[in-house]
């Protein structure tokens, strides 16, 4: 099996990465252990990961993986000096093993090797180098390698160029192989080998698998020795031919941005079984049936000859080396998973086997005890015998040692009653061991006990030798010498009494200790995976909607919230189409959500329950949330949303125009739901039953009777004014009603009255329409400058804040001063003029003839020399310097006005040339989403919340959405106001519903039983990354109420106990078992 690149690999892996990575920024460095990192790579719309494994390979990766908790130095070092640095170039080092990546220009150069141990070195623009994975000692032939040193280039192969395939550099080749060959004749090698191995050391640039590929196809025979082929000019003819097609094989490998590639596969002699028609079509499953031997960027002659081999296409080089790779990575993975539940089960296995014999060895002694009580009782004269025997010699005064003896000399005399006596004797213990049979199997009764003392050694020796070969079944019972046999026998029965008791004990408490040792084990067992890394799960691509606050409703309505103001604006540019709803709230901090509606039939309503769900989002993303204060919604039509500003105002992003009534909804409940959607395949979407309302029948339309006035909140003529409402302080979205409703002729059809009833107010509506369009058209392109009346429209502003009302009204003010009449900005000239022709009054003129006829005689000189002496000219100098730079200053500022004033005036002129247009748009009904957004409109059929019996799982996508549109999810989780934060409500939830994936009962293999956990379900759930999944939850602090699937089966119970947080806070039960 191939396990580490050749240069071929380099070669081609360089070439694509270079049209992959060029231009992209190191986003991060992570490293997956100690010789294999990961770095991501990014820009807009372009994200990439490159996976590093040192000495072994270097390729894109489709997968996602666990990095370590922490950065190691090296890691660390490395992200000092790469993180945002551009990539530049990404090229191979001669035709060596090596990999350099330029960043900003060769700045900074980093460079893979994939040979011996592998490194990876980081280097600057001088190759000095900075850090290194791990140092190299000066060897032979190798330089040294440690943070300092230089990093030479001049040594690898082919570094300065490939040579030109001639002739002549063949034969040289050649006859220096055939050399190397002479030197080395001691060594037994294969003829064929000869010629390979001498070309893999000559002509460094091709590949010995390309040579051998080469080879087959030009039928040139590769065990030729090297002697032969100089000899013969025909065959070195053939073999410069091949090697050039190999030349040209190799350059067209880099001839396009991409190399196709090929793995070649035997079958796996350890599969389960052979796989089906459908398993076949999928690249997840050939990994379970195939075994990967290797990996080229062309299609080797010798293996596709190989009936035994299987070739498996790949379009992209990285894309086959990431696919065998990580191929066997998964499998390493579920193997080492495999071996861990496996020596959980021997642990498990082994304790309850050892309960058992605990019990087993307790019956033993119960059958044992009674056996021997049960002897005694039968052989009771015997005993009495043997006991009263050797009491009597005890009386006597005889020695212990001399009993012993005594009773061997008896026994060899074959005495029945010394031969039921087992030596030695413990009579330190009063106490003798006796050889007696069971009460079936007694002697009779008649038996003659008289004797013969046999003085023939013979005769006692054949009876030892016929003792010896029968069988002795008699138990050896120890008897108290001190006691009769019936109380011997007694103290029996009490052991008897006493081990049937201990046994009942044990029976009693093993069941307990049993469970406590399976929840050792299983926490052992969860402890352990999670030290395992997780195995291998594809990167899943986000869809079109997930940037947004999203759910889908319980109707099938795909409805999307804004996270921001930003958001907000790019909703209503691209989104808001006709026949789709506006939902806002007047509270701070309020989503502006749409809901989308089916683009063929844009005039259905939109059911009620779709509605109040999309209140309850606005509502949930507000200050409500963390006040818990349930609040009320509205809803408008999209043709009653605008950008268009009253005359002298100005929207800023994410606020709105709302024109014409709104619809208000009831208070929400503030209770969203965490849970999961599967997508499923095109195949399986043709199973299950149209759950979107985007067919043209009416069975979900609402009925005639529900009133409109239920949803809406019917104010007084009084409070409708001219002038835009108070806005609440700091709020992203808040309104300003200007203008007074209309009439009843001009209201709106309520959408959620039945339009079967309604008909015929659809063409009146139309006409209405028709004849306001005109003063709508002036209105909106804001080029007459004079407002609309009040009693024909009523406007309201969403504005951001009431500060920025106060600032635009500030510099309305400040630019009608400034944009003053011609009189009234020339009032100081005019007035200095009339002050001048204005008559003298009494007593100033003759002030003024005496001061003419005391300066009479003085010219201009020596008056201005009289001012300078006086310093009435430095004052007046300094005068005009400040009147100049006051009217400097004041130009300056009426200039910045006039521009200001000109760019809102452009903008303005572009919001009425988007609403003209969109406003066309509207009343003809015409799309303008792209084909790719409208392709994406139409994946919403593939996700389910509940997957059918045969369905193909691909993806899990995890959600947050109102509590009631949750009804048809597998997986959910109650979420209300608390004081958890997100992530961590989040991760327990995930992590509950894993810990259910470890019980059986739980799961269907069959994948049949809607109430259970499937094995792709479970598969998909242990591969979910809690990091990824808590950003759709739109709230900040959350308690959770609920967790667990649909069911007992669908991990864990429906009701459970609060863990939004720590102690007595977590309440909730209540709520809980009502369900």
């Amino acid at each position: 099996m191939k396990q580490r690149f050749s240069s071929l690999d380099v070669k081609v892996v360089a070439h694509e990465l270079s049209e992959a990575l060029v231009s992209l920024r190191v986003a991060n460095i992570y490293d997956l252990n100690s010789k294999i990192l990961l770095l991501k790579f990014s820009k807009p719309d372009n994200r990439q990961q490159l996976l590093i494994e040192s000495g072994f390979r270097c390729h894109l990766t489709d997968f996602a993986r666990a990095a370590a908790p922490a950065p190691s130095n090296f890691v660390s070092r490395l992200r000092k000096f790469l993180k945002t640095r551009r990539v530049t170039a990404v090229s191979q080092i001669g035709t060596d093993r090596i990999i350099e990546f330029q960043f900003s220009d060769g700045a900074y150069r980093l460079y893979l090797e994939f040979f011996a141990g592998g490194n990876i070195i980081l280097t600057d623009d001088q190759l000095k180098i900075l850090t290194l994975l791990r140092i190299v000692p000066e060897g032979e032939g190798q330089e040294p390698q440690r943070v300092g040193s230089t990093y030479t280039l001049e040594n690898r192969q082919n570094y300065g160029g490939v040579p030109p395939l001639t002739e002549d550099r063949l034969r040289n080749a050649l006859k220096t192989a055939a050399d190397q060959a002479v030197s080395k004749q001691t060594k037994k090698r294969k003829a064929s080998d000869e010629l390979r191995r001498g070309l893999a050391t000559t002509i460094t640039e091709l590949p010995p698998a390309l040579v051998e590929h080469v080879f087959r196809v030009t039928k040139f025979n590769p065990a030729t020795k090297l002697a032969e082929i100089l000899e013969n000019e025909a065959l070195f003819n053939s073999l410069f031919e091949a090697l050039q097609q190999a030349r040209s094989t190799l350059d067209e490998l880099t001839s396009s941005p991409t190399a196709r590639g090929y793995i070649i596969a035997k079958p796996n002699p350890h599969a389960p079984a052979a796989p089906t028609e459908e398993e076949e079509t999928l690249q997840v499953d050939k990994a379970k049936y195939l075994l990967y031997e290797d990996f080229q960027p062309f299609l080797p002659k010798q293996f596709g000859d190989d009936p035994n081999c299987r070739i498996l296409p790949f379009d992209g080089y990285n894309k086959t080396v990431d696919e065998f790779f990580s191929s066997l990575e998964g499998q390493k993975l579920v193997s080492r998973l495999h071996e861990r539940e496996a020596t959980a089960k021997k642990k498990l296995d082994a304790a309850r086997q050892e309960q058992a014999k605990r019990i087993e060895g307790l019956q033993d002694i119960q059958m044992m005890n009674l056996r021997k009580a049960a002897a005694i009782e039968a052989n009771v004269e015997r005993i009495q015998e043997a006991m009263d025997a050797i009491n009597g010699l005890l009386q006597q005064g005889m020695d212990w040692v001399d009993v012993n003896k005594l009773v061997e000399r008896e026994q060899r005399q074959n005495n029945p009653v010394a031969e039921i006596i087992k030596l030695p004797m413990r009579l330190d213990e009063s106490i003798i061991t006796l050889l007696v049979g069971e009460a079936e199997e007694q002697e009779p009764e008649n038996e003659n006990f008289d004797f013969d003392y046999e003085t023939d050694d013979e005769s006692s020796g054949e009876a030892e030798v016929d003792k010896s070969k029968s069988v002795d079944k008699r138990l050896e019972v120890d008897i108290n010498l001190k006691i009769s046999p019936w109380n011997n026998a007694r103290e029996y029965y009490e052991q008897k009494r006493t081990a049937a008791s201990k046994e009942k004990k044990t029976i009693g408490q093993s069941a307990m200790a049993l469970k406590n040792t399976e929840q050792k084990i299983a926490e052992d067992l969860k402890k352990g995976l999670r030290q395992e890394k997780p195995i291998l799960q594809p990167i899943r691509k986000q869809m079109w909607f997930e940037k947004f606050t999203w759910f889908i409703s319980s109707d099938g309505y795909l409805v999307l919230g804004g996270r921001d103001a930003q958001q907000n604006e790019m909703l209503y540019k691209r989104y808001l189409r006709k026949g789709d709803v506006y939902v806002h709230a007047d509270t701070h901090g309020a989503a502006s959500v749409i809901i989308k509606n089916n683009p063929k039939t844009p005039d259905a309503p939109i059911p009620p329950s779709t509605l109040a769900q999309s209140g309850n989002l606005t509502v949930s993303c507000s200050s409500a949330w963390d006040s818990k204060a349930g609040m009320g919604a509205w809803w408008v039509y999209a043709d009653q949303v605008s950008k268009t500003a009253p005359t002298g105002e100005f929207l800023p992003v994410g606020s709105f125009m709302i024109r014409g009534k709104k619809n208000f909804l009831p208070p929400a409940l503030l209770i969203l739901g965490f849970g999961l959607i599967f997508k499923i395949s095109e195949q399986s979407r043709a199973k299950h039953v149209k759950h979107r309302l985007y067919d043209t029948g009416n069975d979900n339309a609402p009925p005639s009777e529900f009133k409109a006035a239920e949803f809406e909140e019917k104010k007084p003529p009084s409070e409708s004014s001219a002038h835009p409402a108070d806005s609440d302080e700091d709020s992203d979205s808040e309104t300003e009603d200007g203008g007074e409703e209309e009439g009843e002729g001009d209201k709106r059809t309520n959408p959620l009255q039945s339009r079967l009833s309604g008909q015929k107010e659809v063409p009146e509506r139309e006409a209405l329409a028709a004849a306001e369009a005109p003063a709508n058209e002036m209105a909106q392109l804001g080029l007459s400058g004079e407002p609309a009346e009040p009693a024909q429209q009523s406007e309201e502003t969403l504005n951001d804040s009431a500060e920025e009302e106060e600032e635009d009204e500030d510099e309305e003010k400040y630019d009608r001063r400034a944009h003053a009449t011609p009189s009234s900005r020339a009032g100081t000239p005019s007035t200095q003029s009339q002050l001048t022709k204005a008559p003298l009054k009494r007593g100033q003129k003759n002030k003024a003839k005496k001061i003419a006829a005391k300066y009479k005689d003085q010219d201009e000189e020596d008056r201005a020399l009289m001012e300078t002496l006086m310093g009435v000219t430095a004052a007046r100098q300094k005068a005009e310097a400040e009147a100049a730079a006051k009217a400097q200053r004041e130009a300056d500022a009426a200039a910045a006005r006039e521009r200001k004033r000109e760019q809102q005036e452009r903008l303005k002129k572009q919001i009425a040339e988007h609403e003209e247009v969109r406003r066309l748009m509207l009343e003809e009904g015409v799309e303008v989403l792209e084909e790719s957004e409208a392709t994406e409109m139409t994946a919403l059929d593939g996700l389910v919340g509940t997957p059918l019996p045969g369905d193909e799982i691909l993806e899990v996508i995890p959600f947050c959405a109102p509590w009631n549109a949750l009804s048809k999810v597998k997986y959910k989780a109650k979420l209300q106001p608390g004081n958890t934060k997100k992530g961590k409500a989040v991760k327990e939830i995930i992590e509950r519903w894993r810990i259910a994936t470890a019980k059986k009962q739980v799961i269907d293999d069959a994948a049949t039983d809607p109430e259970k956990m499937w094995p792709r379900e479970v598969e998909l759930i242990k591969g979910l990354k809690p990091e990824e999944a808590f950003n759709c939850v739109p709230v900040g602090k959350v308690t959770v109420m609920m967790s667990g699937g649909a069911g007992s089966g669908a991990g864990g119970s429906t009701s459970s106990k609060s863990s939004g947080g720590p102690g007595k806070g977590r309440k909730g039960g209540k709520e809980s078992k009502k369900r």
